[in-house]
């Protein structure tokens, strides 16, 4: 349990809740505020609030002060150790305590020395309720020793030679700073062939004449004691090849005589390090320094990679000339083989520098102040990283928890500490330290037993005055152990208000997101827990808000006229506005020209300078609402007509007020053009991470030349404005100056984090990165952390690049994990985020489903049931389950041939499905399967069963041969799906006549053997229908039907098969297109012959006898009058249309064309008077009783034509 104390707040900004905490647990710096008018009863373990470094380098020159400052109630004592035994300050005259503090004064000025003082302090700082210790404080003495007195001999060199200069200094406390400079104390200049090292020495990579002087001298820097410390001044000679043999004589006895070659041109070898390996270690959040330097002429110049790897970006620094690697906030990432490579014109060397990162302990959760009540329970954490891993060791009010008196209610488990049913002799202060071979780490954490009844900090009947449609906080700062629940009520008789519609925040207060008149009334807030209760009254007012109903207009006047602002203001009744009227955000000027008089403003006699922004500020007690308006005075002089365009773009952008999320952008607005500017568009670019594509930031009005902009950290701002009016938008204007903000943790998380295996042993994390605007910062990373959900696993985390996937491998088989993936830069990390869940890769199921049952619904439809198989087994996610399906052979095996294999999935946890669609008469066979993610697991054993029998299909053919007089004889091939055992066939036949009417229908039935049966006793010449179709046991199935004619004899019958089989001959389809054609020329003719004048006898005879089958077309239609094929109305085959007596009459043969055709009537002329006059008929005879009324046969229609 946590208890809370909850403080009165005097103002809340809309939309944000400030939760104060005093007493909870998992908050860092924990109190109990020590006000004695509300809590002076309350106690509270000692808290260690300021203390000195671990390593306390002291200046020797003035007195030491150990600094130890703690709180607590009752107030604690101190007491010191000193390398590691009580510190007796009553025995010492020169160390004092300050009162009220537990921090040593030692008055070294008057007399004693710091050396005697040297050593490792810890203070103690003790309460009724515990004792929290320091850190160990390791106090020394800062030292500038003098350089040993040498004798250095004067260096002679020839030109292009090497040189290194030692510098040596002596060792101080701190470690002194070196630099090189002469006698004046100028710098000496330092450059790619000379430098300084980091062990102080001066590299030449090589000597040049110029270097030639007496006063190399080395200083050495001790800021702490701010001396100054000078090595004996070196002397250099360097001297071309002839002047070498002179010197040598003179010199040799008492010079130093560095090489007697002269310097050639040479590849670069390293002056340091030496070798072409070595090793450096360095500590997490430290500089890593890797330097090389190379001598050789020409002077090599220096490239630095990293071997298994890329530097960081944004944390890689060159120094010296490109010979020092500088790479800050190392961590275990960077460790690595660092390749260093001087190259010159002759060749080039290389060295690699392993390097290793190491850790001192570093917090991943230190121990928070536990606050309980009696019988609860409660942990303390203590969790650091290192690297080597740091041990974990716990003290109780500073004695090891191994020798410390025994606690029932306290367990030890590694970094944790449970507590159980805790008492008031429970409270203390415990200390964790994790330490290793780098350094160590202390916290101090207090456990604090307190029973207390609930207690109302917000004073009583505190009226608050909202503005309507604006948040409401209602405070209730509350305190008790245990922790107090909080109940809102409204008015005297009100039930508890829920979340629904109010906000109830832990710290006790009571939000209203959208206050409305009707929140106006009492609240009442009540505490409870079970030693008792308290409440408060507090009342809301809810207000009108403020509102300018009359905005001031823009405005252009000539000078020396009078112009006026209207400003109408409407407010709520029980508030006074206080109306402002500024001019360029300042005030008005002290001129009898402006006056204001309620809702306006005027200024009389408008000069040039009353040009600018007048804006008009309506201010209540809890709000303010402003309107501006622009003033432009323009010269009374006459104008040409006004020309109206978009306007000219802004100018003089000015970026003031910078903070470091935020900007002021000014500037002036150019030209409207005659069309007043309505709205002004600011865009920015992002040079650093988008160059050269500009984003919309804001809209501002036309009125407006100034806008609040908010900003991102680590972008590289630059902006432009356009303004907008009634024509349309300007160009933009000229980019600003660029302003880049401060660099600051990432705000946000990376999103779609995800969490799925790709193979049974691994998991692969996902996720959405933050792009460079969102990062926030430099060096973007990601920490991914995962641990599996069900288990007591610690989380594993590790720090990956800028990327998007993480793959963790030797996972266990589809196990559900908590995954986070945090963003965070060099700057710091983003907001804890969200664990996602996730599943490691599935594999396939391992059961199959038991029990497999079917159930024969009838002879297409089966319904199977299995039993499910268990979770566990599936190993991935159910998909559901698989039925594989195949017929076997048919039951009547008739047809063995094996059928495809069918499938139907079903989806989710199922047990049962149906099986459609299946063969009636059928042996199957199915078995089930479980399908997960990655596939399908073992099959289940086959199980066969039975459809039973169904009707059949129609039979596969039926055809009618050998026509007789009065008899046909029938051919059919079984049904090709008889599902069942064929009983019979049934063969229902009737005649139809020629006027295509039905004659009674004759039922026959035929043995299921038979495929060929001849019916007798047919009339002759007549048409017969037939359908026909099997059965089985069940019932009928579909049926087929045939039509067929009995015939004369044989010959008439071969001879109509012969007509039919000329017609749909090529030769005489080419036949009548000839024919076509060539009534199509005589029609041509015809006509040119009539528009001529002339009158034929074809015309006139027509003219004279009409003939009364010739009809007019149709204008609607396009068909002839009263002409209807009587083949739509027929039943017979499309192909049987020869007369019953199979003849053709020679009457009908000397009819015109027209009448031989399938409906191409219309082919010949408009009123078809033509084909008759040519033929030589004069009247169509009627139709003898029995003949067709069809068309004759296409054939001897030639015949009588030709």
């Amino acid at each position: 349990m946590q208890l809370k104390i909850m403080p009165k707040k005097k103002h809340f900004s809309a939309g944000r809740v400030p939760l104060i905490l005093f007493l909870c647990q998992m908050i860092s710096a924990l109190d109990v505020p020590l006000d004695s008018k509300l809590l002076g009863d309350l106690v509270q373990p000692p808290t260690i609030t300021q203390q000195s470094p671990k390593d306390y380098i002291i200046d020797p020159r003035e007195n030491i002060v150990i600094q130890c400052e703690a709180k607590g109630k009752p107030p604690p004592s101190f007491s010191w150790t000193r390398n590691g035994t009580h510190f007796d300050i009553d025995k010492d005259p020169l160390v004092t305590m300050k009162p009220g503090s537990g921090t040593l004064v030692i008055n070294i000025m008057s007399e004693g020395k710091a050396e005697t003082y040297e050593g490792v302090y810890q203070c103690t700082a003790r309460n009724e309720r515990g004792a929290a210790i320091s850190n160990n404080i390791v106090v020394r003495p800062s030292r500038s020793p003098l350089w040993t007195k040498e004798r250095l001999e004067s260096i002679i060199l020839h030109n292009g030679q090497s040189l290194v200069l030692p510098c040596r200094p002596p060792i101080g406390l701190p470690p002194a700073i070196i630099f090189w400079m002469d006698n004046s104390f100028q710098r000496l200049p330092q450059s790619e062939r000379v430098s300084q090292g980091l062990n102080g020495d001066l590299y030449f990579s090589n000597v040049l004449p110029e270097d030639t002087r007496e006063d190399y001298i080395c200083y050495a820097r001790f800021n702490h004691t701010q001396t100054i410390q000078q090595k004996q001044p070196i002397s250099l000679k360097v001297i071309s090849v002839d002047e070498l043999n002179d010197t040598i004589a003179a010199n040799l006895s008492d010079t130093e005589f560095y090489g007697a070659k002269p310097g050639k041109e040479r590849p670069p070898t390293f002056l340091t390090p030496q070798g072409t390996e070595s090793r450096k270690e360095e500590l997490r959040g430290n500089v890593l320094s890797l330097e090389c330097i190379a001598e050789g002429l020409p002077t090599p110049i220096i490239y630095w990679i990293k071997e298994d790897g890329t530097l960081p970006v944004n944390r890689t620094f060159y120094q010296n000339f490109k010979k020092t690697l500088q790479i800050t906030q190392v961590s275990e990432a960077d460790s690595g083989n660092y390749q260093c490579i001087a190259k010159n014109t002759l060749g080039a060397v290389h060295h690699t520098i392993s390097v290793t990162v190491k850790a001192a302990p570093y917090w991943i959760s230190a121990p928070q102040n536990l606050v309980l009540s009696p019988g609860e329970n409660g942990t303390l954490i203590c969790r650091a990283n290192g690297n080597p891993k740091p041990r974990i060791g716990w003290l109780t009010n500073g004695v090891p928890v191994e020798i410390a008196p025994d606690d029932p209610s306290r367990k030890i488990d590694g970094d944790t500490i449970i507590f159980s049913n805790v008492q008031e002799r429970s409270s203390a202060v415990y200390q964790c330290n994790a330490s290793n071979e780098y350094g160590y780490l202390l916290a101090n954490a207090f456990v604090n037993v307190l029973a207390e009844p609930p207690r109302i900090l917000t004073s009583a009947n505190i009226l608050y005055q909202v503005i309507a449609n604006r948040p409401a906080l209602l405070d209730c700062a509350f305190f008790g152990s245990p922790l107090p629940t909080i109940e809102w009520f409204k008015g005297t008789k009100g039930s508890a208000l829920h979340e629904d519609i109010y906000v109830l925040h832990d710290n006790g207060t009571l939000e209203i997101p959208v206050a409305q008149k009707d929140s106006t009334g009492t609240y009442t807030c009540v505490a409870r827990n079970k030693l008792g209760m308290a409440k408060n009254e507090v009342h809301l007012e809810i207000k009108d808000p403020t509102r300018i109903i009359k905005q001031p207009e823009y405005a252009v006047v000539q000078r020396g006229s009078k112009v006026s602002f209207e400003c109408k203001v409407k407010h709520d009744d029980t508030l006074i506005p206080t109306i402002m009227w500024l001019k360029d955000n300042g005030e008005l000027p002290n001129d009898e020209r402006f006056s204001v008089d309620k809702d306006h403003l005027v200024v009389t006699d408008v000069s040039d300078d009353d040009g600018g922004m007048y804006t008009c500020a309506a201010n209540t007690t809890l709000d303010s609402v402003s309107a501006s308006a622009v003033l432009r005075v323009v010269a009374p002089t006459p104008t040409p007509a006004p020309i109206y365009d978009v306007p000219n773009p802004p100018f003089d952008l000015e970026l003031t007020n910078q903070l470091d999320k935020g900007v002021q952008l000014s500037w002036t607005p150019g030209d409207d053009n005659n069309s007043p500017i309505t709205k002004f568009i600011i865009e920015y670019e992002d040079a650093m991470h988008e160059a050269g594509i500009w984003h919309h930031q804001t809209e501002v009005s036309g009125t407006q030349t100034t806008a609040q902009l908010t900003l991102s950290p680590y972008v590289n701002y630059s902006f432009r404005v356009m303004a907008e009016n009634s024509i349309g938008r300007s160009v933009p204007s000229e980019a600003s100056e660029q302003y880049l903000t401060k660099a600051a943790e990432p705000d946000q998380n990376p999103t779609a984090v995800e969490g799925l295996g790709t193979e049974p042993d691994n998991l692969v994390i996902t996720w959405k990165p933050l792009n460079g605007f969102e990062s926030n910062g430099p060096g973007l990373q990601y920490k991914v952390s995962w641990r599996q959900k069900d288990g007591d696993d610690e989380w594993t985390s590790v720090v990956v690049a800028n990327v998007s996937k993480y793959i963790v491998s030797g996972t266990p088989t589809f196990v559900p994990y908590l995954i986070k993936v945090q963003a965070l830069n060099d700057v710091g990390f983003a907001p804890e985020p969200a664990a996602v869940m996730g599943h490691s890769g599935e594999d396939l199921p391992m059961v199959a489903p038991g029990n497999v049952r079917v159930n024969v619904v009838n002879s297409t439809l089966a319904e199977v049931h299995w039993d499910p198989v268990p979770l566990k087994s599936v190993r991935g996610h159910l998909q559901g389950y698989r039925i594989y399906y195949w017929k076997a052979q048919s039951s009547s095996k008739r047809n063995r041939r094996h059928i495809e294999k069918k499938i139907l999935t079903f989806q989710g946890n199922k047990t049962h499905g149906m099986l459609p669609g299946l063969q009636p008469y059928s042996h199957y066979v199915l078995n089930v399967r479980v399908v997960n993610g990655k596939g399908e697991g073992p099959a289940s054993t086959d199980r066969g069963f039975h459809t039973p029998e169904g009707v059949p299909s129609a039979p596969s053919s039926l055809k009618i041969v050998n026509p007789t007089l009065d008899s046909l004889t029938l051919e059919w091939d079984p049904p090709s799906h008889p599902n069942g055992v064929l009983t019979e066939y049934t063969l229902r036949y009737q005649p139809i006549n020629s006027t295509h009417e039905l004659g009674p229908l004759v039922d026959l039935k035929i043995p299921a053997n038979k495929t060929r049966w001849t019916l007798n006793h047919l009339n002759f010449s007549t048409r017969y229908k037939f359908y026909f179709y099997a059965q089985t046991s069940v019932g009928s199935g579909s049926q087929i039907t045939e039509e067929a004619i009995t015939t004369v004899d044989e010959g008439k019958l071969a001879m109509a098969s012969r007509q039919v089989d000329i017609a749909t001959q090529g030769w005489f389809i080419g036949l009548m297109c000839a024919v076509a054609l060539l009534i199509l020329i005589l029609l041509i003719v015809c006509f040119i012959r009539r528009n001529k004048g002339g009158k034929y006898p074809v015309k006139e005879k027509e003219d004279a006898h009409a003939d009364p089958e010739i009809q007019p077309m149709k204008e609607d239609d396009g068909t002839f009058g009263e002409y209807s094929d009587a083949e739509d109305h027929k039943p017979l085959k499309k192909g049987s249309r020869t007369p019953s007596d199979r003849t053709v009459k020679k009457e009908d043969s000397d009819d015109s064309l027209v009448d031989y055709g399938e409906g191409v009537n219309g082919q010949f002329n408009e009123d078809g008077s033509f084909i008759g006059q040519y033929s030589g008929k004069k009247e169509k005879e009627p139709a003898e009783g029995n003949e067709s009324s069809e068309a004759p046969s296409p054939v001897n229609a030639m015949n009588s034509f030709v």
